[in-house]
């Protein structure tokens, strides 16, 4: 089910601080990708989600100073994100873990959909990765 609903979406102040004090990040341009186990977030008492995968997008604003083209980029990013979620999802659940991430664009330009499409998946594809390697 290709849904994406508010128990997704990382909005949690503590689980946001804890994420970027203690996350881990890498860059696939345009992207820089900030992610963290859940393991380290049990810490939290409203950390109780029953999706695999929380994500917040973000998008700078002082690469973009028009909250339009801000919206425009996160609107391309969440779609792509909706997508192809599940193939984070089945890799999480089949591993039985739990992840928050967050997706910031620091590009200054904005990138057509398909490209943004193609970059979500290597970020997908890494964070796959990097969570099954720990």
């Amino acid at each position: 089910m290709q849904t994406f609903k508010k128990e997704e979406r990382l909005c949690s102040k503590k689980t946001i601080n804890i994420l970027l004090k203690q996350g881990t990040s890498f860059n696939i341009p345009p992207f820089k990708v900030i992610w963290l186990k859940t393991d380290e977030l049990e810490q939290i008492k409203d950390f109780k989600n029953k999706y695999p995968a929380q994500v917040l997008i973000s998008v700078s604003k002082r690469n973009f100073h028009k909250a339009v083209d801000r919206n425009k980029i996160k609107r391309l990013i969440r779609e792509a994100y909706r997508k192809n979620k599940t193939l984070l999802y089945k890799s999480l659940n089949e591993k039985n873990k739990k992840c928050a991430f967050m997706i910031l664009y620091i590009e200054n330009d904005i990138m057509p959909y398909n490209e943004i499409e193609s970059k979500i998946l290597l970020v997908l594809q890494r964070l796959i990765y990097l969570i099954s390697k720990r």
